[in-house]
């Protein structure tokens, strides 16, 4: 069961509200050269397509700023600017009209440069996202936890902490507090532990997610548990998953993980067995098409009026274990055949190609 959310201040990104209990939003970032503007809005159109609310782009140097203006103005979602080192490119990625800013004002060089971008983005109504990473804290942050008597794990979690509250008070002490945090690590452990501490400390919106995460298998498995655990606590109010893979497949896994926290209505929810040797039929590859055939609907737009559908492997795990699901389909005992029901009465048997057809049939009249 869920906790009850944290109460976090509330920013906007553009359209999308972020914190004081508004829905959890999913980002990414594109992967394209943001200097071919035309490439960058074709994959920014994909990913919002497949549930994307949220995109960062990064913004090495003048030729990606002055790309902005395009891209701002055929980007479907709000676009955040990932600035490093070069205090001008957030002033220009600000005039160019972005809607959040992604900046370590420790590494943009003098309190000048940080005072003219958080003077610019203010003027703006522009958030700005603070972060630490384990893989970049300040030298010697880490080893003086440790001399404390702390273990690495811990000692990590506390200097992510103290690393973002100090980025956190560089920006303060020029009165912006339109900021968002995020606190990551590529262990899943150190990552929950500094989102809880930091969550206890401060009421600044987070953004969640374990980085460097990995493959699109291993990388969804350690966000699952990292960022799933922080949405049970109530912890989170946007989030990224990020993979070393296509960045649809980002938006594939944090979708499937908001579901599973309980966030989000899977609206349906699709359940199946592992199968076992009473399945005489090929169950796996009938899963995947259903799982198609309710993201193809879903990404047209349409709605899908039911709760629960279920591939099944026999009639004992079908109309048996799965009655309440509002359909289904299950191996029969006839051979060749499949078997549809609805709520766990039988109202068809059919060969599989055919019963394929109608139950997608029966979950297209379901649409809005």
């Amino acid at each position: 069961m869920q906790n009850k959310p944290r109460i976090s201040r509330r920013i906007n990104i553009g359209s999308v509200p972020i914190g004081g209990l508004s829905p959890v939003s999913i980002q990414s970032m594109t992967n394209t050269d943001t200097r071919n503007a035309a490439a960058t809005i074709s994959q920014i159109r994909e990913l919002a397509q497949a549930g994307c609310e949220i995109i960062r782009v990064t913004v090495p140097d003048e030729i990606a700023a002055a790309a902005l203006p395009e891209i701002l103005a055929n980007s479907p979602i709000p676009v955040i600017a990932d600035i490093h080192f070069d205090y001008r490119l957030a002033i220009r990625s600000i005039e160019a009209g972005i809607h959040g800013i992604r900046l370590n004002p420790g590494n943009i060089g003098s309190a000048d440069n940080v005072r003219m971008v958080a003077e610019k983005a203010g003027e703006a109504n522009v958030p700005i996202r603070v972060g630490a990473n384990s893989g970049s804290l300040p030298h010697g942050l880490l080893e003086k936890k440790m001399e404390k008597g702390m273990n690495r794990a811990d000692a990590m979690a506390e200097a992510l902490v103290e690393a973002v509250q100090e980025q956190i008070r560089i920006l303060e002490q020029y009165s912006f507090q339109q900021l968002k945090v995020s606190l990551k690590a590529s262990s899943v452990p150190v990552t929950v532990k500094a989102y809880r501490i930091f969550a206890q400390r401060s009421d600044y919106p987070l953004h969640i997610g374990v980085t460097e995460a990995g493959t699109a298998f291993r990388g969804a498995i350690k966000s699952a548990v990292g960022i799933g655990s922080l949405l049970l606590d109530g912890i989170g109010d946007t989030l990224r998953v990020s993979l070393s893979a296509p960045p649809v497949e980002e938006i594939r896994a944090a979708k499937a993980i908001l579901e599973a926290a309980g966030i989000r209505e899977a609206a349906p929810e699709i359940v199946s067995c592992p199968t076992c040797g009473r399945t005489n039929w090929d169950l796996i590859s009938m899963v995947n098409r259903v799982e198609d055939l309710i993201a193809e609907i879903k990404s047209s737009g349409k709605q899908i009026k039911l709760r629960k559908v279920a591939v099944m492997g026999c009639a004992v795990n079908g109309p048996g274990e799965a009655a309440d699901a509002d359909i289904g389909i299950a191996g029969g005992n006839q051979q060749g055949k499949l078997l549809l029901f609805k709520k766990g009465a039988k109202f068809a048997m059919l060969p599989e190609q055919e019963a394929f057809e109608l139950l997608k049939q029966e979950i297209s009249n379901q649409t809005v």
